[in-house]
């Protein structure tokens, strides 16, 4: 079997019966030890103190007069955040657990970069064994925004963080800059011929995925309904549609904020202007079992999936989205 995201933190947990994650010691340490977290050479005495209990000891509880001993505003702010994150964390019994139930009862207050990871973490471990390289990296955009581009009549996606390093980069040709050259021309787009390579770059992010191809569009769809049948242990049928037809469509879900936009456009009847129907970057169309615990006005109905990009191109999958907002019974799945 293949190794792949090494970053995702997989090899800290370990898995329990029932196919979730464990809240390992090892994975709390390893959010202690981001960059992120880390106390800078300027932070207090009390600061580093605490840091260094925590790495010790990353379950023990700490108190409120500890937090308030750190002499830097942010810092105190930041850590609140970031123990918070963790106690709701270690309450569940999974990660997956913990991740239904930020998905649901919200996560303001949690730093969205570590949401990112537990969506990376959990997504791991529904891919697990995984060996098709196109699957996998549509599941990139579980958990790594995308940046968009139209090359020869193709929409390819790239990992954000790549292109904008590539647009940063001080030696790029200012000829090349003056004539509006596309830096994402310059990455492979994953193909039959390199997909071998995937495995080997796969935690470096830097293979642009053609979504004009419908194989890249079912990649997705096999992603989704994965993760529901994971999350939510619920056994549907996704696939990807070239528009929505139905004239009575019962539910929707926005896949992230434009998806969602263009969803309440759609569902009021409303013309969408030619600039927000070009931000439409893909619909897909999700199917029940006969059987699933859902509202009855649903019942028999696909739920539609519409997925979007913002004015600049990019693309930000809210997969907590298909956790939340599926027309689920209360208390129905988990």
């Amino acid at each position: 079997m293949k190794e792949f995201w090494v970053s995702s933190g997989h090899h800290l947990t370990r898995r329990t019966e029932g196919g979730g994650l464990e809240v390992t010691d090892e994975l709390i340490l390893a959010y202690l030890a981001r960059p992120e977290v880390l106390p800078p050479p300027e932070a207090c005495a009390a600061e580093r103190a605490l840091h260094s209990s925590l790495m010790a000891s990353p379950r023990r509880a700490v108190s409120g007069m500890e937090i308030d001993g750190i002499a830097d505003a942010d810092a105190r702010e930041n850590w609140r955040f970031l123990l918070g994150f963790r106690d709701r964390l270690v309450s569940h019994p999974t990660v997956e657990a913990a991740y239904v139930d930020f998905a649901r009862k919200g996560a303001k207050e949690t730093p969205p970069i570590f949401l990112s990871h537990l969506s990376h973490l959990v997504l791991r471990n529904v891919l697990d064994g995984c060996e098709d390289t196109l699957v996998l990296r549509a599941g990139e955009l579980f958990f790594r925004a995308q940046r968009a581009s139209v090359h020869e009549d193709r929409l390819l996606l790239a990992d954000s963080e790549i292109v904008e390093e590539l647009e940063a980069d001080k030696h790029a040709s200012p000829l090349t800059a003056m004539m509006g050259h596309d830096r994402i021309t310059e990455l492979d787009v994953l193909t039959a011929e390199n997909a071998y390579d995937y495995w080997s770059r796969s935690d470096a992010f830097t293979m642009v995925l053609d979504f004009s191809a419908t194989a890249s569009r079912e990649a997705l769809a096999t992603v989704i309904g994965r993760w529901v049948e994971h999350l939510l242990g619920l056994k549907v049928t996704v696939a990807p549609v070239p528009e929505i037809k139905d004239k009575d469509w019962r539910w929707f879900v926005g896949l992230d904020a434009e998806g969602t936009k263009i969803g309440n456009a759609l569902w009021k009847g409303e013309r969408l202007p030619k600039e927000v129907a070009e931000r439409a970057v893909a619909f897909f169309r999700l199917e029940f079992e006969t059987d699933a615990p859902i509202l009855d006005r649903v019942k028999g109905a696909p739920v539609y999936l519409l997925l979007g990009m913002t004015e600049d191109r990019a693309i930000r999958l809210k997969p907590q989205n298909l956790v939340a907002g599926l027309p689920l019974l209360s208390g129905a799945a988990s």
